[in-house]
């Protein structure tokens, strides 16, 4: 597999992510990090690796249809519900809400935007308005939605526009995405209770409704746990989940523990 980065790049990534990305728990006040870029900057190269000749239309992920099909109302299967966020790299996010209990599957795609389609190539140019996001299918019986907000900001930079750690730029934004009044006022009480915490600083993520989510490639799902030699997984990703193990210990499945 070819990557942009060199292994040197990637020691280099996870210095940056240490340093800079301090995810804050909702259950302590920690001391907040900068935003590190402003706010509607151009979109920036991600040290993330690319595939070339990949063909989404032939994609395929479990449980969904080819790549690029989207979806628009989510319903229960078997009791499950469908929750929507961006926070970054969607292999980073993919990877912590699948140790969660409670969580089934997620799903890394595309959401937030305005074109039909969007491709990882596309959203990287950071012009189709998309965000990289995962689609989460989850017991609302074991794991809450409030809880997976929690999640949310307990994995993240809160204060980062415009990215998480050395990806930056729209595509890497912030999102938490709500298909009901319900959800809205849990993320709105979410986000307020962080900011009478930041003090100076403020949330920077993005609050908007659900509308579509685009599923990403094939090659996409489950990227940390196939990948796990990727120099980006082992400087970036890995990292950031293993800090969230170690803060939410309570919420993991027994195979995430190990």
């Amino acid at each position: 597999m070819k990557t942009k980065i060199s292994l040197s790049l990637a020691i280099l990534a996870f210095a940056f992510l240490s340093t800079s990305c301090q995810e804050t728990d909702p259950d302590a006040v920690a001391e907040p990090s900068a935003p590190e870029t402003e706010e509607g900057a151009a979109a920036e190269s991600s040290p993330k690796p690319e595939e070339p000749g990949e063909d989404s239309s032939s994609a395929e992920t479990a449980g969904q249809d080819n790549a690029g099909s989207a979806s628009e109302e989510p319903a229960d299967e078997d009791g499950l519900a469908r929750a929507y966020f961006a926070s970054g790299c969607f292999w980073c996010v993919e990877a912590i809400y699948e140790s969660c209990r409670g969580v089934k599957e997620s799903i890394s795609g595309y959401s937030g935007g305005h074109t039909e389609n969007p491709t990882y190539e596309s959203s990287n140019t950071g012009t189709t308005g998309h965000a990289e996001a995962v689609e989460i299918i989850y017991d609302p019986d074991v794991i809450s939605f409030a809880t997976l907000v929690d999640v949310y900001f307990g994995s993240q930079n809160v204060t980062q526009v415009n990215g998480q750690g050395p990806d930056r730029g729209s595509q890497y934004r912030s999102i938490l995405f709500y298909q009901n009044e319900e959800e809205k006022e849990i993320i709105e009480q979410k986000i307020a209770e962080l900011n009478e915490r930041l003090g100076d600083e403020e949330v920077a993520a993005e609050v908007m409704p659900f509308e579509k989510f685009w599923v990403g490639e094939d090659y996409h799902q489950d990227y940390e746990k196939r990948n796990p030699d990727d120099p980006y997984v082992r400087a970036v990703s890995v990292p950031r989940l293993n800090r969230f193990k170690e803060k939410f210990p309570h919420l993991l499945k027994e195979e995430a523990k190990e």
